[in-house]
């Protein structure tokens, strides 16, 4: 607790996030988000996305003052020249970004102070399947396996259940795990 009265754990302002949960609760109006995000291809395997504006509590955010660049490539033997990591590695670092900071805000709603959240995934894929040479196997990865080294001040069970219930309210493992349907537009100039 500090001199204002604000509890903060985990870099979380619990008040505030509680406060969010009942405004959420009361107003269903504002609970419709929209994320966005624009890519353009800038050679060969390299393309760059841009994320600033969102929706979000009723109304256009502009609490960004820039956007965030974000480049893709393939590795040489995907025939591409490393501008940045490949798209299933970036769905890795979503899933693995996603989960971490679920698992710090259930820890911090549950008053668990945490000391380290680390974890590794991978993703196993025949790639096969996305070069177009059999449609025997899938384009994805098969399987992801996701491991995490989780320290605070609880025990372990306690540890291990603030992870379960993390995983079960992740946005992008519900995504990973349920699929979402995605259309997809074409406009040619």
């Amino acid at each position: 607790m500090s001199a204002t009265g604000i509890t903060v754990r985990n870099g979380v302002d619990t008040g505030r996030m509680f406060a969010t949960l009942d405004l959420l609760g009361a107003q269903p109006e504002l609970r419709r988000f929209e994320f966005r995000a624009a890519n353009r291809w800038l050679g060969g395997a390299h393309n760059r996305s841009t994320i600033k504006d969102f929706y979000a509590a009723g109304g256009e955010d502009t609490s960004r003052t820039g956007a965030f660049e974000i480049d893709a490539g393939e590795p040489a033997i995907l025939l591409g020249a490393d501008t940045g990591p490949n798209p299933a590695e970036y769905l890795l670092h979503a899933l693995a970004a996603c989960l971490t900071t679920s698992i710090v805000y259930v820890a911090a709603a549950r008053k668990v102070r945490l000391t380290s959240v680390e974890s590794q995934l991978t993703g196993v894929m025949d790639v096969r399947g996305a070069l177009g040479q059999t449609d025997e196997v899938r384009n994805g990865f098969e399987h992801i396996a996701v491991t995490f080294r989780v320290a605070g001040d609880a025990p372990p069970e306690k540890l291990r259940e603030i992870v379960d219930r993390a995983r079960m309210r992740s946005a992008v493992y519900d995504m990973v795990t349920n699929g979402v349907p995605v259309a997809v537009e074409v406009a040619t100039d």
